[in-house]
């Protein structure tokens, strides 16, 4: 999943892009009000962590701006205006939760765990392809029924290409959904990650369910992925 934090506290902000990132998150990380709307307004994210108190045009402003054009992205507000009446406001242009500083980075954790979990119920809570079954909310992975143990970049990969199962998912796609916009390494990383995934969750199961397209990216299959041929079949 791909967050936006626009925070002005370039320490804060660039503590809380590291502790989410380790979590499995790809996170892009915006200093202004402005630079963070034109973001929310370009990348498709899944949630905004949003300063009130920003340079340029303030959390309120931009909060209400992406409501008026439809942005129904969740919230989350970060301010160290705790009255409330502050509260009262930034919730009524149509932010989703607020915390205040200084603030427990489990708490805020779990809020925003929460909120991505209220969101995922709102449509379909866990995808299912076949006998494979990921649950983005709990990010749990099953296959046959049997609980599969994946990193949280292998997680973050798997649920990018389930959520677009049956397609060709590029290289650049997946980097830009679970690493961020700004990544500046090896392409070929997503391969060893992919390697990594046929490895726990098609072979032992005898599946072929992440197959390369070649020049274009890789495509997880709509049905969980065919079982392997056994020695001896045509």
């Amino acid at each position: 999943m791909r967050l936006l934090i626009v925070e002005d506290e370039r320490r804060l902000g660039r503590s809380l892009a590291w502790g989410l990132a380790a979590e499995g998150f790809a996170v892009d990380l915006a200093g202004d009000g402005t630079t963070g709307l034109n973001r929310a307004f370009e990348n498709d994210y899944d949630l905004i962590v949003l300063d009130i108190m920003l340079p340029g045009m303030n959390g309120y402003r931009v909060c209400s701006a992406l409501r008026a054009a439809g942005n129904d992205t969740p919230i989350l507000m970060l301010t160290a205006k705790d009255g409330e009446y502050d509260e009262a406001e930034g919730l009524d242009t149509g932010a989703d939760d607020y915390i205040t500083k200084p603030f427990s980075y489990v708490v805020l954790l779990a809020r925003i765990r929460a909120m991505l979990r209220r969101r995922t119920r709102g449509g379909a809570p866990v995808i299912v392809l076949g006998d494979l079954a990921v649950d983005p909310a709990a990010r749990l992975v099953r296959r046959a029924d049997v609980e599969v143990d994946l990193t949280a970049k292998e997680f973050a990969v798997l649920e990018h290409l389930a959520a677009n199962a049956g397609r060709v998912v590029s290289k650049t796609q997946i980097i830009e959904h679970v690493w961020n916009g700004a990544y500046e390494g090896d392409p070929n990383i997503v391969e060893v990650y992919v390697s990594a995934l046929r490895r726990k969750l098609d072979a032992p199961f005898g599946r072929r369910s992440i197959t390369t397209v070649r020049g274009a990216g890789y495509r997880l299959a709509a049905d969980g992925g065919a079982p392997r041929p056994r020695d001896g079949d045509v």
